[in-house]
């Protein structure tokens, strides 16, 4: 692993958290496919060599409770859901190099063989714990089996997982009031010898590794409490029939725990992608293995893209066991947000989802949801879905912004020249435009957005669309016909470089695009570089790429998915989504709210984001020392605001509410890192905070000086 910037000379390996084979895939489940695929194939754009890999996790008591249900192995169970799961990614573009799953013989030998490695160094050690017993039933219970609190915030909390509290990972008889959630029993806890990861010994690695891991910073930022308060040793075996056996002398036919093989098919799959196409092609062992390469001694580039709901797993747990074996450690860690439907989080026993294949039935193209799901929000905040804004954000950027450019200037292009380039070289600004669209999608890659990939590509379709209508070529081709070349083989120019920078989120749609640029080959295969090459093939007539979203379509879309909740909470179905399916049903407090005394204020919005989103906000307190008008602007003040380190202007809209005499010496809350602007030829370095419609100023209740950060 390096720290390089991207491209590397390393084989760099993308993964994504496997989903659980125990129910269908709804569009919150593709964020993190889709995530991960935007991202993998950004990388190959930029010319690094890249595995994508994933598979399928079929192990775990979830599994084996429904498939006891059904009255079927839990094999069979599982394998049936991973032949839906490999069927699936292809309907959205999610191209995985190697699709694999934990119940093969590959993985079922790399997770053994990775398991005596942990026991030869001696960090594994037998231990007698308390596992909780069904007394009624005459059975133990493994963690999945198990409800009942926390011990460490007092929240519910199931056998392996604090999931409704401090989301801490929970061992082994910890959680207390343990009840059977097969009987609604109550269990008591019995002594049985188990099998511990010494995961404690790894403290001070784990916290050099996370100061060195890059991704998102809920990945980094998260795990540091839990090893500040005291990391505890990890039992890596259960009491179960299901899953993969612990390897040597196994007296008490233990299985592993699902989280220690289930990592471990990140590399299995990558060893099975280098067995289909050769070392020469992808080298597994020198991705993976420390000192498996004299080129590469410490291994490939790792990138995890996960939910973070997992996030635990991947930045304490699987690094502790790569560590412990001579593997690489990943380079990067991408836990996104869940996706929420309309302010309300996702219910597979309401049936209010929007279903993978659901979307797919309604005949829309997976281009778009990819566009929706990569682009609205960080990648790890929550981003709500509604069929209202994904409307809009199709309508708006795909069909406004991007379509538009690309189908008036081609079909210009098609109907006024035989063929392209029309003109010698593209222009210089236009060339400059391009190479800025490349270096923001460079920026994005090392920056681990895929937000910022697609902002990439709208901005300069943006450009294109400013471009053509500033040049207006519909009026050079009679009087000017060189100047109209030239202004067409630069717009067809921007469309062959929006093709190659927006493959990563619209692949088939790029595809589509670059046969009708008459480029040869494929968008899938070329990099960036094609990007500045401009035009060079016979245009076939456009068709329009993407296609407008009518009111009237969206508002079926939302009465047939209203039905379908409210068809489902009258039923009161089970809920049959898998155990890491994203199911926060909508909460109700004690607290009543009058309305009468309600009706001027805004409601609260239902979106919410992270602390590590609001940690990302500089907030300052400030001191104005300077105010005064714009020339032009009846509202906006120029404002010289302290702020401890450096005096900046900013431009605020207080004229016509606030005396411009009595602001000088005013401490305000600025904040810092808002983006600049330029109003009315100014620009604007900062926001200062207001509230409601007359601007009440904030400030501070006591002494806080200017440079004070807001917490």
């Amino acid at each position: 692993m390096s720290h390089d910037d991207f491209p590397t000379d390393r084989p760099a390996v993308v993964t994504c958290g496997l989903p659980y084979a125990n129910g269908d895939l709804h569009i919150g489940h593709l964020r993190t496919y889709v995530g991960g695929d935007v991202y993998s194939r950004a990388l190959e754009r930029l010319g690094q060599e890249t595995a994508f890999v994933s598979g399928s996790d079929m192990h775990g008591t979830p599994v084996a409770v429904n498939a006891e249900q059904e009255g079927v192995s839990p094999e069979a169970f599982a394998l049936d859901w991973h032949e839906r799961y490999a069927a699936t990614f292809p309907k959205f573009n999610v191209a995985f190099d190697n699709y694999g799953h934990t119940h093969d013989e590959t993985n079922t030998a790399v997770t053994q063989a990775l398991v005596r490695d942990l026991e030869d160094a001696g960090h594994v050690y037998e231990k007698e714990i308390m596992v909780a017993y069904d007394p009624v039933d005459d059975q133990y219970l493994p963690d999945r089996y198990v409800e009942g609190t926390c011990p460490y915030c007092g929240a519910h909390a199931r056998g392996d997982e604090c999931d409704e509290g401090c989301q801490r990972h929970l061992e082994p008889g910890e959680v207390e009031d343990p009840e059977s959630t097969i009987t609604g029993n109550p269990a008591e806890y019995r002594e049985r010898t188990h099998k511990f990861f010494a995961v404690s010994e790894f403290s001070e690695y784990l916290s050099g590794f996370l100061d060195r891991l890059e991704g998102t910073s809920n990945a980094r930022n998260q795990p540091r409490e839990w090893i500040e308060q005291g990391l505890q040793d990890w039992c890596i075996t259960r009491d179960m029939d299901w899953g993969i056996d612990y390897p040597g002398e196994n007296p008490q036919d233990l299985v592993l725990y699902v989280w220690v093989d289930a990592p471990i098919e990140y590399i299995s799959s990558t060893k099975q992608y280098s067995e289909r196409v050769g070392a020469d092609e992808f080298d597994w062992e020198a991705a993976w293995t420390e000192g498996a390469s004299e080129d590469y001694p410490e291994g490939g580039e790792i990138v995890h893209v996960i939910g973070r709901d997992i996030i635990q797993h991947h930045t304490i747990f699987w690094p502790a066991m790569l560590e412990a074996t001579g593997h690489a450690e990943p380079r990067a860690v991408m836990a996104s947000g869940f996706v929420t439907l309309g302010g309300k989080g996702f219910s597979t026993s309401r049936d209010r989802a929007v279903w993978a294949d659901e979307y797919l039935e309604e005949g829309f193209h997976p281009d778009p949801l990819r566009y929706y799901l990569a682009t609205n929000g960080g990648f790890q905040q929550d981003v709500d879905f509604s069929w209202e804004k994904f409307a809009d954000r199709v309508n708006t950027e795909l069909v406004g912004t991007v379509g538009n450019f690309l189908y008036r200037s081609l079909l210009f292009a098609h109907r006024n020249y035989d063929e392209a380039p029309v003109a010698d070289a593209t222009s210089d600004e236009v060339e400059e435009r391009i190479d800025e669209a490349i270096a923001d999608v460079e920026a994005a890659v090392n920056d681990y957005s895929v937000r910022a990939l697609g902002d990439a590509v709208t901005g300069l379709a943006r450009f294109g669309n400013e471009y053509i209508q500033r040049n207006e070529p519909w009026k050079l081709v009679d009087d000017e016909p060189d100047e109209a070349a030239q202004v067409i083989h630069d717009c067809v120019a921007i469309a062959k470089a929006i093709a190659v920078l927006f493959e990563p989120i619209a692949p088939e749609k790029c595809e589509r695009l670059w046969d009708q640029l008459g480029e040869d080959g494929s968008v899938h295969e070329v990099t960036v570089e094609a990007a500045r090459e401009g035009p060079a093939g016979d245009l076939a007539e456009p068709t329009e790429l993407f296609e407008q979203i009518e009111d009237e379509r969206v508002e079926a879309l939302n009465e047939k998915l209203e039905s379908r909740v409210a068809e489902a909470e009258a039923g009161g179905e089970d809920d049959g989504a898998g155990a890491d399916a994203v199911d926060e049903e909508e909460s109700t407090d004690d607290a009543t709210t009058d309305e009468s005394d309600m009706t001027d204020i805004e409601p609260i919005s239902d979106d919410r984001i992270s602390f590590d989103e609001f940690q990302e906000l500089d907030i300052r307190i400030g001191r104005i020392e300077e105010a005064e008008g714009i020339e032009g602007a009846d509202d906006l003040l120029r404002l010289r605001v302290d702020l401890g380190a450096e005096t900046r202007t900013i431009v605020a809209g207080l004229k016509r509410l606030h005396d411009v005499d009595d602001l000088p010496g005013t401490k305000v809350v600025v904040l810092a890192n808002m983006e600049k602007a330029e109003l009315f030829g100014v620009e604007s370095n900062g926001m200062v905070l207001a509230a409601g419609e007359e601007a009440d100023l904030l400030t501070t209740y006591e002494d806080a000086g200017p440079g004070t950060k807001v917490k």
